[in-house]
């Protein structure tokens, strides 16, 4: 005989092992997908409260590669582990497990019915094809050549070169090329077209194109939750975060290096990189750069524009700190990120999605990531360069590292600061729909 929905759902042990699995999916697409440690662990006890358990009664432990649910009582302990096998970003995936765990909720599905809707999240395609990718990552890095102080001629030349940068690592990736050599060659070939158009085009930045072709590549979105987990007390799972996106940057330096060396270019880490216009031409560029980007990490198409807008609204105040106030350039970070995590969330109300997806890529103009580049550029180089430039190179790095701690900061400033409540609010809707869950059959 059929199990009633009653039964399944106000019985937390049965079918255990088939909700555990349900549960543990949840997590692995939140976690292969860009969402923080801190984030996952939330959805995870989301999803037990859907299927009938109790908080109590659940524990889990999160690391970068591996998740690890128990469920216990008095009688009773079950243990399921799975494995991360992927790390990419879709900001259009962790929207999808949100919407798909409060319409169960409120909708009363089966656990077969969440297990297809799970089924689908996992098959959906990209909202951009990879042509629309290709295109939005080489503007992003136009854009973030224009941040650097780059002509409009610098900018569809890094553009030109990032497009075909980027689908080398596309082939590379079809091709079952170890991950990290793919970013290398990607780089490589960025930067050696960077390289060769300094004798074809004409621009009044010519070295400029050589230090933002490559840029769609710079691992933002984890940079951001390295620090995050770790602020949030996930440490080795931060850590591992961390040490990845160190070899995803060695490995473009890696890249970069073999370009420039063949290239003779020698004066790559003493490119001056002076804004231009701050308050017209910066948030311009920002907007196109977080535009760019917010494709390559899929974002819903519906609210594309408004990450454009909000990465334009951070760099506008990070210069007006910056420049009108006096304040570093970490604290003119920390207070654009600060706004905009604010702005998203009280954006949710008219957009529906997590605030991860509004705010994370709005702020990622804003992530440093030209500096750890710099850096490790450098040291790879370290047997060439003077002492001046290596002490540079060091303060680069020590100002990245502090600059993406502000960032990871802003961004969770409404979790740090409101997160009692946020979270109680967030119970309280999950108590009333699970409450109502047998209303009906009652009446």
């Amino acid at each position: 005989m059929e199990p009633s929905l009653e039964q399944v759902f106000k019985d937390p042990f049965y079918k255990i092992t088939y909700k555990m699995s349900l549960i543990l999916t949840v997590g692995r697409l939140m976690m292969e997908n860009g969402a923080d440690s801190d984030r996952t662990a939330r959805y995870i006890m989301r999803a037990a409260a859907y299927m009938g358990i109790p908080a109590e009664n659940v524990s889990c432990h999160i690391m970068y590669t591996t998740l690890l649910l128990n469920v216990k009582n008095e009688e009773h302990t079950y243990t399921e582990i799975t494995k991360c096998r992927k790390h990419n970003v879709s900001m259009s995936v962790l929207a999808a497990v949100s919407r798909t765990m409060w319409r169960a909720m409120r909708d009363n599905w089966t656990l077969e019915r969440f297990e297809k809707e799970l089924d689908r999240i996992k098959s959906r395609k990209s909202p951009y094809s990879s042509f629309a990718t290709a295109i939005g990552s080489s503007f992003a890095c136009g854009g973030s050549c224009l941040l650097f102080g780059g002509d409009f001629i610098a900018f569809f030349v890094t553009a030109v070169c990032a497009f075909f940068g980027f689908y080398a690592r596309t082939i590379c990736n079809e091709r079952g090329f170890n991950n990290y050599a793919g970013i290398a060659i990607a780089a490589f070939v960025a930067t050696s077209l960077a390289a060769l158009s300094q004798g074809v085009v004409q621009s009044a930045t010519p070295m400029h194109p050589i230090v933002a072709c490559a840029l769609f590549l710079v691992p933002g979105v984890p940079l951001i939750n390295a620090a995050d987990d770790m602020l949030n007390n996930f440490i080795m799972a931060g850590i591992t975060r961390a040490f990845h996106t160190v070899l995803i940057v060695g490995s473009m330096a890696f890249g970069t290096a073999a370009a420039l060396h063949l290239g003779h270019v020698t004066d790559f880490a003493t490119i001056s990189l002076s804004p231009g216009d701050i308050y017209l031409y910066h948030p311009l560029a920002a907007a196109i750069s977080a535009g760019g980007f917010s494709m390559l990490f899929k974002v819903p198409k519906r609210v594309l524009w408004v990450v454009s807008v909000g990465g334009a609204i951070t760099i506008l105040l990070r210069n007006i700190c910056m420049f009108d106030l006096g304040l570093s350039q970490a604290a003119g970070t920390f207070i654009g990120g600060a706004v905009v995590g604010l702005l998203a969330l009280n954006a949710l109300r008219w957009f529906h999605v997590p605030n991860v997806v509004l705010r994370t890529p709005s702020a990622i103009p804003l992530v440093p990531g030209i500096l750890l580049y710099r850096l490790l550029f450098t040291l790879l180089n370290i047997n060439d360069v003077s002492t001046d430039i290596l002490l540079g190179a060091l303060r680069n790095g020590i100002e990245a590292a502090t600059i993406i701690i502000s960032i990871a900061v802003s961004v969770a400033i409404p979790n740090i600061f409101w997160s009692r409540q946020i979270r109680k609010n967030k119970l309280a809707q999950e108590k009333k729909l699970l409450a109502s869950r047998f209303v009906d059959q009652e009446d």
